[in-house]
């Protein structure tokens, strides 16, 4: 059966199409067109009026009229009869008529409650704690809180009919930040003594160049010892100029930068400036927009092992390893912390030589602040 299929396929091989084509009439080649578009398979993707094209040969009457059309076909349905009915409508009724029944209405009289007159006077007298506590007791409960019920029961039983809900105080939102950002930063630029904390959490509008200005001028600051840029939208950039800013500040004992756009690279470069700082006790990176990975909680684990004056780091380790190694070195920080404290009151307090106090900064690893203390204590005292 195939064989003889292809067989007659054979004579048609040698046929010339322009030939074929060139013979067709006009009316011919449009019955042809029409034919080939309905095999067309992306048809049946168009709307129905669209899949062939327009085989009206008549010209157009008028322009379409949607009013008079409209006019038109309301004109004929009313010119349209209605069929009659085979059994007309008479409009009687049949069977019982329903009527509600009407219930009693109950009339309730209220019991008139007479107490003691000790017992009146003393409920006349009680305060609405007093009356909410013995609410509570008697097992009222829909005339108090659920506070209230606790408080007066002392108990944390389930009630069977409904408790009151607890009228809750609205929360507002915080004021915006006061700072004044510019005044704050001439104050920083001229050393102000007055200015020992500086908070700029929440202003997102501090242009980047400004918050460069910020970390320059505090390189030179002798007076801030707090210095706060939580939710800044701060990035890698300005994790860079304070990195280099905590290398050359020996005043600063506390930073805060939550809550920003620091990358990974940005707490490196504030990591390796912190293994040359022995003044900051407190940094705060945590909550940034991105985690910063296994390599840099590692680097920061190492740093708090070489760093000892750091008895405060805010950041949450993802991983176990850093984690534990930092949670020892802060430990270990804060132990040095005291044992520096009583060492520290002890050179104060004794009048013992120069050389000698010299030889016990060195030997008990005091840092810099607190071994210029005792040198200028010690030496005061023997002039």
């Amino acid at each position: 059966m195939a064989l003889s299929y292809k067989k007659d396929l054979d004579k048609y091989k040698d046929l010339d199409e322009d030939e074929i084509l060139n013979k067709l009439s006009a009316e011919e080649l449009k019955q042809l067109e029409t034919a080939l578009e309905e095999m067309d398979p992306e048809n049946a993707l168009l709307p129905a009026g669209l899949r062939q094209k327009d085989q009206t040969s008549k010209k157009a009457t008028g322009p379409f009229d949607r009013d008079g059309l409209l006019k038109y076909l309301e004109k004929e349905a009313m010119e349209y009869k209605d069929r009659e009915d085979v059994v007309p409508f008479t409009g009687e009724k049949k069977g019982k008529v329903f009527v509600p029944k009407q219930k009693p209405i109950e009339t309730r009289q209220e019991e008139v409650t007479t107490l003691d007159p000790e017992l009146e006077e003393a409920l006349s007298s009680a305060t609405e704690t007093e009356l909410g506590d013995l609410a509570a007791i008697l097992g009222v409960h829909t005339l108090v809180t659920s506070t209230q019920t606790y408080d007066g029961t002392g108990s944390k039983e389930s009630y069977n009919n409904v408790i009151k809900g607890e009228k809750m105080n609205p929360v507002f939102d915080e004021p915006p930040n006061p700072t004044n950002v510019e005044e704050t930063l001439q104050r920083i630029k001229s050393n102000d003594s007055s200015l020992t904390e500086v908070n700029l959490n929440n202003i997102k509008n501090i242009p980047i160049p400004t918050l460069k200005d910020f970390a320059k001028a505090m390189e030179k600051n002798t007076h801030i010892k707090k210095f706060s840029l939580a939710a800044t939208r701060s990035n890698d950039p300005i994790a860079v100029v304070f990195s280099e800013m905590l290398r050359e500040n020996k005043t600063l004992r506390s930073l805060n930068l939550e809550s920003n756009f620091i990358t990974g690279a940005g707490v490196q470069a504030l990591v390796d400036a912190l293994r040359d700082n022995d003044t900051l006790t407190e940094i705060k990176i945590d909550n940034q927009r991105q985690q910063l990975g296994t390599t840099v909680e590692m680097e920061i684990a190492k740093m708090l092992e070489e760093n000892n004056s750091i008895v405060k780091f805010g950041y949450h380790f993802t991983q176990q390893g850093p984690r534990s190694r930092a949670a020892a070195a802060i430990t270990k920080n804060n132990d040095l912390g005291t044992t520096h404290a009583q060492l520290f009151e002890i050179c104060l307090n004794l009048d013992i030589c120069l050389l000698h106090t010299q030889q016990l900064a060195g030997t008990f690893i005091l840092t810099h602040r607190e071994q210029q203390e005792v040198i200028k204590h010690t030496t005061h005292s023997r002039s």
